[in-house]
């Protein structure tokens, strides 16, 4: 386990892969807000002056919200004056289970509101019943649909019944033109595992050796230690190498990760813990 000033950086650096997120039934303009001006300024101030990295610009790689919530996350986001791409869920988040029309509505219009990645699910009938074709044209729609935005391809892993399923769905996804794929919405009874991951990042291995091209891979769902984070990074050192280690082919889905993350932070500059009131919430 890295400890002390290494570990401090190293979870300094999984700060930079999160995909801060609100996904809930009682998302507002102003939670919304909050989490976007947590995105912008992710650790305390002080704490990161006292590692020196206070000028780094240091933030998280997007927000992720729901498509009715996107328009707030990205005017709060111009507020701030934060660069910070604003990523939405879409395709009947988290079932999948509306028409195929209604679903690629719901890209084309989080797209129109300023998304700028789009966080699909997929239809995880297709994959039990062995639908492999029309799961490909399904994610080639989605793909279309997205236009510039970037896609990222969520397998429900936790429903799909057998891991060979998950290999042959991250392949699909992959081959469809997903330019990530992403283990699981949260809301599935299992979400993140690592037998899970080491299919899917062995998938991404695979088609990069095959067609040259690198996938990003997205853990989310029970990702909520600082303990946690350190692990898929070194999963993703371990398995894809050090060139994967940037948000541009590795994010972490995430909301209470952050708040560990930073207590972690507190505990290593000041050798003592915070109490929850010391600690600004996202």
């Amino acid at each position: 386990m890295v400890k002390k000033e290494w570990q401090a950086a190293w979870l300094l650096k999984a700060v930079t892969f999160i995909d801060l997120t609100t996904l809930s039934g009682d998302d507002t303009s102003s939670n919304v807000q909050r989490l976007c001006y947590k995105a912008k300024y992710p650790i305390r101030e002080d704490l990161l002056k006292a590692l020196n990295v206070h000028d780094k610009g240091l933030t998280t790689a997007a927000v992720c919200v729901y498509p009715a919530r996107v328009c707030d996350a990205v005017k709060a986001l111009k507020a701030a004056g934060s660069t910070i791409p604003v990523a939405s869920v879409a395709t009947g988040f988290p079932a999948g289970q509306t028409h195929l029309k209604t679903r690629l509505e719901e890209i084309r219009l989080a797209v129109e509101d300023g998304a700028t990645e789009i966080d699909v699910v997929i239809n995880r009938t297709l994959v039990l019943t062995g639908q492999w074709e029309a799961l490909y044209d399904e994610i080639r729609q989605f793909r279309k649909a997205c236009g510039e935005a970037h896609l990222k391809t969520i397998l429900a892993t936790g429903e799909l019944g057998s891991l060979t399923n998950v290999y042959k769905a991250s392949m699909i996804a992959m081959m469809a033109g997903s330019d990530f794929i992403k283990t699981s919405t949260g809301k599935e009874a299992v979400n993140a595992t690592f037998p899970v991951a080491i299919v899917m990042l062995r998938a991404i291995r695979d088609f990069f050796w095959k067609t040259g091209n690198k996938i990003g891979f997205k853990p989310a769902g029970g990702i909520r230690s600082a303990k946690d984070s350190l692990a898929w990074l070194s999963l993703i050192k371990e398995e894809l190498g050090d060139e994967w280690l940037t948000p541009e082919l590795f994010r972490i889905g995430a909301s209470t990760l952050l708040s560990d993350i930073e207590r972690q932070i507190y505990h290593h500059v000041t050798g003592r813990y915070a109490a929850y009131h010391d600690l600004p919430m996202s």
